[in-house]
């Protein structure tokens, strides 16, 4: 955290940084081609890290100190700039965000690590994961290996 003095006001502000892991491990550079028909160059994982924790979401949304969650080490750190947005204030906007982010909501294809990383994002500097990252599952479920798995996806995932 730093403080910013200027002549009109002065703010704390807190960097943003998202850790992008690849969960396949290089896997999907190497076998996508073949299995999907389609070359897709990671299974993307994302998390924030802000106000010295990393928050993601699987069962529920979830926090640790950076780098130490399951997902192993990031393959990227995108530096999401600076938020004004104070840790009491992020945590009410993590409290409102249960509904859509919980133990039961999680789907692969539909509302998953990433989605909320881009919303999370999105709330506390105003931009959007890189497009690579949010279009996974249509590029997915766009190839003919996807449109087979899909629906059995859809099905594991409904409650």
């Amino acid at each position: 955290q730093k403080k910013n003095n200027n002549s009109t006001m002065s703010s704390t502000t807190y960097p943003v940084k998202i850790y992008v892991y690849d969960l396949s491990q290089g896997m999907m550079r190497q076998m996508s081609a073949a299995l999907l028909g389609r070359q897709l160059e990671g299974l993307w994982h994302t998390a924030v890290v802000v106000h010295g924790k990393e928050f993601f979401f699987g069962q529920g949304v979830q926090s640790a100190a950076p780098g130490t969650t399951p997902a192993g080490r990031p393959v990227e750190v995108l530096d999401f700039g600076d938020t004004e947005i104070p840790p009491d204030m992020f945590a009410d906007f993590l409290e409102d965000m249960k509904h859509k982010y919980n133990d039961t909501s999680y789907h692969l294809l539909a509302n998953n690590c990433n989605n909320f990383s881009n919303d999370v994002a999105e709330f506390l500097t105003g931009r959007a994961l890189p497009e690579h990252i949010t279009s996974l599952p249509g590029h997915f479920a766009s190839t003919p290996l996807g449109m087979m798995l899909v629906p059995m996806i859809n099905t594991m995932f409904q409650r």
